[in-house]
Parts: C-alpha cells; sequence; structure tokens
C-alpha cells in the first residue's frame, strides 16, 4: 500500500463552544491508503482535551509507515492488531488508519463496508443536530437555522443551565439530548435530571468528570433519566467499567482507535445490556461516513460534525435532518475533494 497523509483547517459555521472552551477552526489530519488503484480514507482531529496535536498524530503515524506500505490489505482488523502494539498510545492516530484501511477494503470488494459486516441500512438511528453554549438567544438562533432535525444535543454547564433549556423548550417539540461534558457535580445532576425529565430531555451525556466512578454509580441508581458515558468510555476496557455506572456508552472512534475496536466495544455493552452510542468529534465527511457504517448497530448517534463546518474537504455519506444518506460507492463512500 502506498501511504499519504493530508492536513486541514475545517472552518466552522459557528463559534463552537462547550464547557472546557471554544474554537472556531477545527485542525484534521486525513490518512489516505491507496492500493491496486483504490483509495481509502480516515480521519483524525487534534484535541486539546486529550493531548492530540497534528504533529504528533503525524510522528504517530510516520514510525510505522514502513509496515503500513509493506502490508497487502486482506482484512483490516488484521492491520489494526499489526500496528496497535505500536500505536497504544496514539489511538487517534490508529484511528485514521484504521478507517482508511475499511474504506479501502470495501472499494476493493466493491461493496459498502456495511454490507461486508453483513448489516442492513434499513433501520437506523436519527442523528441529533449538537447547539454549544452560548447566550440562550443566540441558541435559539442556531436552532432556528436546522428547523427539521428530530433531535438536539445541548452542550450545558454553565449557572444557566436549566434556564437555557427551559427558553429552547419554547421554540420548538423536538426530542432535547443534554451533554454537559464533566461540567455538573453528582447533587447538581440529580437536581436536574429531576427537571430536566420534564421538559423531554432523552438523556443525559457525562455529568460528571471521568474518574467520578463511585458518584456515577449513585447516580445511575438515583437519576431521574439515563447516563451515558463519553469522557468515561475510552477504550474497549472502559466498557466493563461503566457498566452499573451509566445506563449506555458513546463511543468516539478517534478515542478508542477506530472501528475494529469499536464493533467489540458495541458488541460486549449488548452483552451487559446497555445502550449504545457512537458520536463524532467536529470533523469532515471522512470520519463521519466511517461512522456510518456502524449505523444498524446502534441506539443512537451523533454524527452531525460536518454539518456544523463552514466548509466540508469531501464526499460521502451525508446527514440531512438527521437522516443518514448513502452514496451509490462503495468502502465508506468518501472521495476527497480537497489534496
Amino acid at each position: 500500500m502506498k501511504l499519504r497523509l493530508h492536513e486541514f483547517q475545517l472552518p466552522l459555521r459557528h463559534e463552537f463552544t462547550i464547557s472546557r472552551g471554544s474554537m472556531t477552526v477545527q485542525p484534521t489530519l486525513i490518512v489516505e491508503l491507496e492500493e491496486a488503484g483504490q483509495h481509502g480514507y480516515g480521519e483524525a482531529t487534534s484535541s486539546d482535551y486529550y493531548g492530540v496535536t497534528l504533529a504528533g498524530l503525524r510522528e504517530a503515524i510516520e514510525a510505522v509507515r514502513p509496515r503500513i506500505e509493506a502490508h497487502s490489505l486482506a482484512d483490516p482488523a488484521r492491520l489494526w492488531a499489526e500496528l496497535q502494539p505500536a500505536l497504544a498510545e496514539h489511538p487517534f492516530a490508529l484511528c485514521a488508519i484504521d478507517q482508511a484501511a475499511y474504506d479501502l477494503w470495501g472499494k476493493k470488494h466493491a461493496q459498502p463496508v456495511y454490507r461486508m459486516w453483513g448489516l442492513s441500512p434499513e433501520r437506523m438511528p436519527v442523528s441529533n443536530y449538537t447547539i454549544g453554549i452560548d447566550r440562550v438567544e443566540v441558541m435559539v438562533a442556531k436552532m432556528r437555522e436546522f428547523p427539521q432535525w428530530p433531535i438536539y444535543k445541548i452542550k450545558l454547564g454553565t449557572p444557566q443551565d436549566l434556564e437555557i433549556v427551559r427558553e429552547l423548550r419554547r421554540h420548538t417539540a423536538a426530542v432535547f439530548r443534554v451533554d454537559a461534558n464533566c461540567g455538573w457535580t453528582a447533587d447538581e445532576t440529580l437536581r436536574n435530571a429531576e427537571e430536566l425529565s420534564k421538559l423531554n430531555v432523552q438523556f443525559i451525556e457525562q455529568p460528571l468528570p471521568a474518574d467520578r466512578w463511585e458518584d456515577m454509580g449513585r447516580l445511575h441508581r438515583e437519576s431521574a433519566l439515563p447516563l451515558i458515558a463519553d469522557e468515561s468510555c475510552q477504550a474497549e476496557d472502559d466498557v466493563q467499567r461503566c457498566h452499573e455506572r451509566f445506563h449506555g456508552i458513546n463511543i468516539k472512534l478517534v478515542k478508542c482507535g477506530g472501528l475494529t475496536p469499536a464493533r467489540r466495544m458495541i458488541a460486549r455493552a449488548r452483552q451487559l445490556g446497555m445502550k449504545v452510542m457512537v458520536g463524532c468529534m467536529t470533523e469532515s465527511t471522512v470520519g463521519i461516513s466511517a461512522i456510518a457504517q456502524l449505523l444498524p448497530l446502534l441506539d443512537y448517534v451523533d454524527m452531525d460534525g460536518a454539518v456544523l463546518l463552514a466548509q466540508d474537504i469531501a464526499t460521502g455519506v451525508s446527514v440531512v435532518n438527521g437522516v443518514a444518506h448513502f452514496p451509490l460507492e462503495n468502502g465508506s463512500g468518501v472521495h476527497l475533494i480537497q489534496s
């Protein structure tokens, strides 16, 4: 295989704010794998929270370039297993390679990835559209910009969280999901859950900092709303730890290392009777198209990352009013439109 790396600065449609900070541009790295005239693409964004930079991603991937380019792709999971020991501390880099391998694999076999897995896209969850923290009138305006979405995810973590949700509720009957991004205490969570349950909120995502396991056990027992792990569920071993502390998990491909481990995490969560969601970063259609291959396996999905961009860099699976639309393409369906 041939390996190429592409760096982009993705401009956002609006400034995006969560409890940890704000951004207007998202740096991202695209991995391209080429074999037999076919091209596969995968993505990993930078992340201040997880200490991931584009320079660090490049360095990690360049360290395994000889192994990648010596590999003849037959099974992406086998490539993942070969690279994982060297990239165990670099799951974002491993994810981008893994996504690209699956896209290439499907294209080589002239099938979409989900079909190669024996899945059908006939029944899929719809995605939410995310509203970042802002002045409440700006949050209302962002919601009105996409009025047909059936679900909105509201980023919270302010002293006015309940007032924000009450005001947004005045403007739509859509389902709400709430994401506190580790911004609440246990007592706040219980109080807020009681009130939010009256406002057609479906669940609360990651109310506490990731290491508050004892408090999460209490919240699991007492919360008026289901609780979904995000920052507390980064890798495969975390699924078991989240059991009886959260009602479900939100898998991020970059955090766990790609599609290969994500499928195992889904299977384990199902064994434990937990709900399963896959979420996105603020990323391009490259990463979103990889997530889409998992849709038939999920209860919930958050795959609006490319919708949040002012300009995309690829075509592939598109998300319109929460519904994923698959192109008549193989693999993950990705074509890079900038290089």
